[in-house]
């Protein structure tokens, strides 16, 4: 387990929208690193990069084209290469987006693969026996190609399925994910991290990583794959991290090897009912929201069980957004994004910020950019301060990759700084204790001291502390057999004389070793 996963909270960027230093309209690398200090001063002492590499961009770089080529509009692998050797000096850690299911139909294997004569890179994709046999239970595309045959996909039609094999066969076309030419796969994507981990990458986070092989209802045979992979790591690059997109840290982190693996916001997911889960009618009823009417249930009897399963191997992630999901502030005020960020960055695991959260960016309805659909409004450029596109850009509008928060109230770093009850520095008071104190870190000391159906507050502890959270606007009290002095506090609460006392929308950390 890398040694630096203890004290680690990561801060995702979405590149093309962070910071443009060459005034094109696009974000960069360079963009990033001139940035590092500031991610550093927020409290986040690691980076997640997403998608970085050359690609068509169909699906925001998710496509990708050339594993060992940074995308020009973003620099060089020189300037990648920079950007992490700056990072470590700042005492930082940067993981890359890797996209190990499936390329772009621009890459050279896939140009390849779909050649009708057999060659090395045939058995790269899937492919089934001819152009007709499109099985209804899978993905496919067909007719575009000389090869006659259908390729499987894993998203839009731009991305055809990398070639892991499958762990049930049910039909001739069909390899065993032990067949060579699959490993031969995993083989090259295991050379893809090498490449950059030996340029100075910290890890990486895994897209779709429960994807590889097919027919794996169980993910027995993934699993499988991913030990391999973690073997490779813990003998090369001991100090590498991977952390999974798969939310199932029980299966991703006890049985696959991964150090870490987030918890997402799927329907019906206990975490989706801390923040983003609505009524019918589009009211809200999730746990972190003022109305009361959520349930802290929902998410401790999901949460506890994947806990207790994965605590001994690695660590669960909790995000305040990511660039797949609504930013909070879509239905949240900033009462509200405190409270929660405060519980988000005080639980045990590896938390991490996305880009903008911290400062309270807005969810913009938007047209759709580079595949981005409904998730466009989460992706918008970064705002910096009031002058020329927020200090995002200094090209014109019209080049921007995505447009600006127009708002006169769009929230800017320049502003929150200036102010001490801003968003921006709740977070930074709140991982400054976190790192202070060994106990609020990574380690898994998770107790529940009180969560009851249908009604506030939540209380847990972590080691000396203890930490309870109301974001009902009722006050409550209930009877606690605990003592302690504050730490940090959102609103007024106070744990003394066997009682726990909390106004409506307050948060409070205790420290029960100066009671």
């Amino acid at each position: 387990m890398p040694e630096w996963l203890k004290d680690a909270v990561f801060y995702e960027i979405y590149p093309q929208s962070f910071y443009d230093t060459n005034g094109d309209g696009i974000g960069d690398i360079n963009g990033i690193a001139e940035k590092l200090d500031y991610v550093r001063s927020l409290g986040c002492n690691a980076i997640w990069i997403n998608p970085c590499f050359d690609s068509p961009f169909l699906d925001a770089g998710y496509d990708v084209s050339d594993y060992k080529k940074v995308a020009p509009r973003y620099g060089t692998n020189d300037d990648l290469k920079r950007c992490f050797e700056k990072a470590h000096r700042l005492g930082m850690h940067i993981l890359l987006d890797l996209v190990p299911g499936h390329t772009s139909d621009q890459h050279p294997w896939f140009r390849m693969s779909q050649k009708a004569e057999k060659n090395e890179y045939s058995n790269r994709y899937i492919w089934t026996d001819s152009v007709w046999n499109r099985p209804a239970d899978f993905g496919y595309m067909c007719g575009v190609t000389e090869r006659d045959a259908c390729y499987l996909l894993n998203f839009f039609s731009s991305q055809p399925a990398l070639n892991y094999g499958f762990n049930k066969i049910t039909a001739p076309w069909q390899l065993h994910y032990t067949h060579p030419d699959c490993t031969a796969t995993l083989e090259a994507m295991k050379d893809v991290m090498r490449f950059w981990l030996k340029l100075g990458c910290d890890g990486f986070r895994v897209d779709m990583a429960a994807s590889l092989v097919k027919n794996d209802e169980d993910k027995t045979a993934t699993c499988e794959l991913w030990r391999d992979v973690r073997r490779m790591l813990d003998r090369e690059f001991p100090e590498a991290a991977l952390v999974s997109e798969w939310s199932d840290p029980a299966k991703a982190i006890a049985q696959a090897g991964f150090h870490m693996d987030f918890l997402l916001d799927h329907e019906n997911s206990g975490f989706r009912s801390l923040f983003r889960k609505t009524e019918d009618d589009g009211s809200q009823n999730s746990f972190f929201s003022k109305q009361g009417k959520g349930d802290i249930m929902e998410f401790v009897n999901d949460y506890m069980p994947q806990y207790n399963a994965s605590k001994d191997d690695g660590y669960i992630c909790l995000n305040t957004c990511n660039h797949d999901t609504s930013r909070m502030t879509k239905s949240m005020d900033e009462t509200e994004c405190k409270l929660a960020y405060a519980f988000l960055l005080t639980m045990p695991g590896v938390p991490f910020v996305y880009y903008g959260d911290e400062i309270g960016m807005q969810y913009l309805t938007m047209t759709s950019v580079e595949g981005g659909y409904q998730r466009t409004g989460s992706r918008t450029p970064m705002q910096w301060d009031s002058g020329r596109n927020l200090g995002f850009s200094s090209a014109e509008e019209k080049a921007l990759y995505l447009p600006v928060d127009k708002r006169p109230c769009a929230p800017t770093v320049e502003a929150q700084e200036k102010d001490e009850h801003s968003l921006l520095n709740l977070v930074r008071g709140v991982l400054a204790l976190r790192h202070r104190c060994p106990d609020l870190q990574s380690a898994a000391n998770l107790e529940i001291v009180y969560a009851q159906p249908h009604r506030y507050p939540f209380v847990y502890r972590r080691g000396r502390f203890v930490l309870a959270v109301n974001p009902s606007r009722n006050p409550v009290e209930i009877p606690l057999a605990q003592q302690g002095e504050p730490a940090f506090l959102i609103g007024g609460c106070s744990l003394k004389n066997g009682r726990l006392s909390m106004q409506g929308q307050s948060f409070g950390i205790f420290d029960t070793a100066l009671s």
